[in-house]
């Protein structure tokens, strides 16, 4: 379970890296809290996530990004908090030029003794961006509004024998899109079904791992992880015939989606140098669509894959790579035989690059962040079924540390979805500069 956050973490570092990185300085180790904020001004060529054409727009602004942090150590427990408030401007945006995220974190830690310990995590974010409320990419897209996300785990940890350690974890995300209410405004889209429909749903996950310390830099993994997605949509994401009914068609609910999950993995985590990590898990996951329309898939059986590096590979130099193949929601509705992809499968490769530029300035750190992912449908019908998503996230960032409190950054990021379905590929450019004030 632990290697399965980790996993989790290194691919949101690879996704929300590419929207925002930047070098702050964070209070000494004789404070306990931290305060920050952070002005940009930026240029984005597509900040509706558009194909080419009339829906494609850009627009100057700027954003505002105050940060406040506490950490407290009480010896055997140790509670860490942040919140970030970002408000971006949008200036050649006709109605709502304002949008307005939070993002909460809460970490804990409790040691009951050198042998048993619990940890328990919560990230609840607000945002538009879909790295942000989504890091698998169920939505490519930028979506306007208050989407929500939070998630939730807990995990114990045992160390039963010097041999044989367990893990018992318990993991909660709750996503609510604000898109609830269909867009009239051409004949195409009043067909569409909303976000609201196709992705809120509550996901758990209950897993059960056994650590076996092989050698001192190395423990083998043997676990199981049992999963539920529900979905908790009150729109229709699509709608089906049934000659039964006398033709008339009926409403696809987002309940057709709900899954049971099964995953059963072997792996490995090796300590090479206090520099060099690497670990991961590979099995296979069995999925369980028990909701499933008439003619659509009702389970399948597929690869599952964690892996990652870390590497510290000189002073202010570091690289962080990973891999993962796993199942995540889609936000493409039903066809026109009112047939829905039941998921994706999706392979994704995520790093991040940051370097310490020492011969320049040793105030001066470049960061390279970037993921790749191929998506898969699962089901939905002729044309759709097995038709794949092709996602490219790059971010590059400079920053350069003025004076203890103050530092600088510019930025460039660039996000492209190319996809066989038609109407659905967009690329987009955004590039950025800001200054951090921080104590």
């Amino acid at each position: 379970m632990n290697k399965v956050i980790a996993s989790a973490g290194l691919l949101a570092l690879g996704a929300v890296g590419v929207q925002t990185v930047q070098a702050q300085w964070t209070a000494g180790s004789d404070k306990s809290w931290s305060v920050s904020a952070t002005l940009r001004g930026f240029y984005d060529d597509n900040y509706n996530t558009q194909p080419s054409g009339t829906n494609r727009v850009s627009s100057y602004g700027f954003e505002l990004r105050p940060k406040v942090a506490w950490n407290v150590d009480l010896g055997p427990t140790t509670i860490d908090l942040s919140y970030v408030y970002k408000m971006k401007y949008y200036d050649a945006r006709p109605n709502n030029k304002i949008d307005q995220d939070h993002d909460f974190e809460v970490l804990l830690n409790h040691n009951f003794s050198s042998r048993y310990s619990i940890d328990f995590s919560d990230s609840f974010v607000i945002d538009q961006e879909p790295e942000v409320i989504d890091p698998t990419l169920s939505s490519p897209t930028r979506v306007n509004g208050n989407n929500i996300r939070n998630s939730a785990s807990i995990n114990f940890h045992a160390e039963l024998t010097p041999l044989l350690g367990m893990v018992l974890g318990y993991g909660n995300t709750f996503y609510s899109y604000d898109q609830n209410t269909r867009d009239f405004s051409t004949p195409a889209t009043a067909l569409q079904p909303t976000l609201s429909a196709l992705l809120d749903r509550v996901e758990n996950r209950i897993s059960l791992d056994s650590q076996w310390h092989i050698w001192e830099e190395t423990t083998g993994i043997f676990g199981y992880t049992f999963g539920s997605t529900d979905y908790t949509g009150n729109g229709s994401i699509g709608v089906q015939e049934f000659n039964g009914l006398n033709g008339f068609p009926v409403a696809v609910p987002s309940s057709s989606r709900n899954a049971y999950s099964h995953s059963v993995y072997v792996g490995a985590n090796h300590n090479f140098s206090p520099d060099l990590t690497v670990g991961g898990n590979v099995g296979i996951q069995y999925l369980d669509y028990y909701n499933a329309e008439p003619g659509n898939k009702r389970n399948t059986l597929s690869p599952y894959v964690t892996l990652n590096l870390n590497y510290t590979y000189m002073d202010g130099g570091s690289v962080a790579l990973g891999f993962n193949h796993l199942h995540n929601p889609t936000d493409q509705g039903a066809n026109t035989n009112g047939i829905a992809p039941q998921d994706q499968e999706s392979s994704s490769f995520f790093g991040s690059i940051t370097q310490r530029l020492t011969p320049i300035s040793p105030d001066l750190t470049a960061t390279i962040t970037g993921q790749y992912q191929n998506s898969t449908f699962n089901g939905g019908g002729s044309g759709v079924d097995n038709a794949t998503d092709d996602i490219y996230l790059v971010g590059l960032n400079l920053s350069y540390q003025f004076t203890h409190y103050i530092s600088g950054e510019v930025g460039y990021n660039y996000d492209m979805l190319s996809s066989q379905l038609a109407g659905r590929g967009y690329y987009r450019n955004r590039v950025y500069v800001g200054v951090t004030a921080s104590y």
